[in-house]
């Protein structure tokens, strides 16, 4: 028999037993998707338009969101890494996939699950905007405004969240809870070492 390599993936539980509440509910993240999806389609009608989805966290978020959209559009998808298994980030950014397509002269919108400290993203949008992209734009799902190390100018957000570790639709703690079809707040004895 398969044994995996994160100890969580072998418990037998289900998922939303580590859940203290949820914080963003299946129904409410799809009517904001679709309305997100209207005004991305709106503002760039009759023009070139590129998502850039940042892995792992935000795939879901994406996967809706472009069906939402009803113009013609294109997706790629880069990967960082600032987080590890820790639950807030290094502030430490590394690039673990690059953008298969040249953004030269194109309109961009990044795709984010979630924005805290912003300094991933703010890397990302330095990279980016190196490039000389038409138009460089930021979409969140989640913002957790209390958080911001770097400002910065979001154009799009799904939520405003208070400071609480969120899993589901797509986020992850340790690669888990990613499946789950909302927006949860994890229990705190999840991720805190027992006395």
């Amino acid at each position: 028999m398969a044994r995996y390599a994160n100890p969580r993936c072998e418990q037998t539980r289900p998922l939303n037993d580590d859940i203290e509440r949820v914080l963003v509910a299946e129904d409410a993240l799809h009517a904001r998707i679709r309305e997100m999806g209207q005004t991305v389609s709106e503002t760039y009608a009759g023009q070139d338009l590129l998502l850039v989805s940042v892995l792992k966290g935000s795939v879901v978020f994406m996967a809706d969101l472009m069906r939402a959209i009803t113009i013609p559009h294109e997706i790629d998808f880069m990967a960082t890494s600032s987080y590890g298994s820790d639950t807030s980030s290094s502030g430490v950014v590394r690039i673990l996939k690059d953008l298969n397509v040249s953004i030269e002269g194109r309109n961009v919108v990044i795709v984010e699950d979630i924005i805290d400290s912003g300094n991933t993203l703010s890397y990302l949008v330095r990279i980016l905007q190196e490039r000389k992209p038409a138009t460089l734009r930021i979409l969140t799902l989640l913002d957790k405004p209390e958080r911001r190390e770097v400002p910065m100018h979001v154009d799009w957000v799904g939520f405003s969240i208070p400071n609480e570790f969120v899993v589901g639709y797509g986020l992850d703690y340790a690669e888990v809870y990613r499946n789950l079809p909302y927006i949860g707040i994890l229990k705190r004895s999840v991720y805190t070492p027992s006395e």
